[in-house]
């Protein structure tokens, strides 16, 4: 079967198009041969007709089969148009910047293989859609750019936990690496108090020069992971403070949206009228309390 270079999905994505695509060349066809039938019905039922009548006939089967082809062809434009939207709809989401190049439309090798295409795919009479293909869909879309940053948030700390993580694991190493050096130092200086044998000597001299390579080593990973570590922390919380930050100001708009509401002045208003009509009934009841 003849492939377009695409996985399996996009190719039934393609299919999906020239199957709706076959269908409206089938009726836009079906509307140019009626119009030609329409002629035999209603104009050729004489048995001769003069120049200027088949003229006339032929200058208004062209007018009419001129208007269907160009409304097929706006309607064929129109439809791509949408098409493409909704694939640079669903790239947009995730930032991407998608190209075209026009003079592939016109690559007659590769419109051959288009046609090849169509053709292994809707000649055969036992062929039938699969139920992928009957109700295609595009994929849901309704992740935001605020979800999408926390998100990204939520990826830099789990990474910053697990280069916790590693990081304690290395100073672990580094520890015992240490604790290591130390014990052989040890060993070494007892050896050399008890045996006079230099290549025993040289022999745990050269550990211990290895065991401190890899200490260095070690040291210098960890040191460059714990920089690396401080970069990610210092990242994620200028992301926080600009998150919260948005909050902030989306929370003291609302407050001010609300302030300029007519329930909140008409409440504020209530609240006055309360807080007056209290202060009376004190200064009534004051004139009854007994004088001491």
């Amino acid at each position: 079967m003849a492939e377009l270079g695409l996985n399996e999905h996009h190719q039934n994505e393609v299919i999906n198009y020239m199957r709706f695509a076959r269908s409206k060349r089938g009726l836009r066809l079906k509307t140019v041969d009626s119009c030609f039938q329409d002629l035999k019905d209603s104009r050729l039922v004489e048995e001769t007709f003069t120049v200027d009548e088949v003229t006339d006939m032929l200058d208004g089967l062209q007018t009419v089969v001129h208007s269907e082809v160009e409304s097929e062809l706006i309607n064929t434009a129109y439809t791509n148009v949408l098409l493409l939207r909704q694939l640079f709809s669903q790239a947009e989401k995730w930032y991407l910047k998608l190209q075209t190049d026009i003079s592939e439309l016109e690559n007659r090798e590769l419109l051959e293989q288009v046609a090849e295409f169509e053709k292994s795919e809707f000649t055969s009479s036992s062929k039938k859609p699969s139920a992928d293909l009957i109700k295609p869909k595009l994929a849901p879309l309704n992740e935001g750019g605020s979800e999408l940053l926390n998100k990204e948030i939520a990826r830099l700390q789990e990474e910053n936990e697990k280069l916790k993580n590693r990081l304690k694991t290395i100073e672990t190493q580094a520890t015992s690496a240490l604790d290591e050096k130390v014990k052989l130092e040890k060993s070494l200086k007892d050896l050399q108090m008890i045996r006079g044998d230099q290549k025993d000597i040289t022999e745990l001299e050269n550990k211990v020069a290895a065991l401190k390579c890899q200490f260095e080593k070690t040291l210098n990973d960890s040191t460059a992971n714990q920089k690396s570590l401080e970069e990610n922390l210092v990242t994620t919380k200028h992301d926080l403070l600009k998150v919260q930050d948005q909050l902030s100001t989306a929370e003291k708009e609302l407050e001010k949206k609300f302030q300029q509401t007519a329930a909140y002045r008409n409440m504020k208003e209530i609240l006055m009228k309360k807080n007056e009509q209290i202060k009376d009934l004190r200064r009534k009841l004051s004139k009854y309390e007994p004088e001491d």
